[in-house]
């Protein structure tokens, strides 16, 4: 998923983001009534539920790959490298949650 972002970010800095937005807008999809997300077959609930469970495999295996070093198995390379994918993911996840905060606290100031 971190690799599905970094994408989208590197293309929108090649591209620009307002072309995206508009290939996405005047896409086929739109015009037959169906949104990305079912054009995919995937919705924003399973993306964030593949987002939490890709994050914490990332963390086991940084755990595991750390465990690994301390016996020796491991070389420094890998236990750092596990250890930047996880803190990257980790990094990600609290981004996430900050912006699910702060949308719903948007929410629940809104007026009846």
């Amino acid at each position: 998923m971190i690799d599905t972002v970094q994408n989208i970010s590197s293309l929108s800095q090649a591209r620009g983001l307002d072309s995206i937005v508009n290939e996405a807008v005047s896409s086929p999809a739109q015009a037959e009534g169906t949104t990305p997300g079912t054009m995919t077959g995937m919705s924003f609930a399973s993306v964030l539920g593949g987002m939490a469970t890709e994050a914490m495999n990332n963390l086991k295996q940084a755990e595991f790959t750390s465990f690994e070093g301390i016996k020796g198995t491991a070389n420094t390379r890998e236990v750092v490298d596990a250890v930047l994918a996880a803190e990257q993911s980790l990094q990600t996840a609290i981004a996430f949650r900050d912006k699910i905060v702060s949308a719903y606290l948007e929410i629940t100031k809104m007026q009846i």
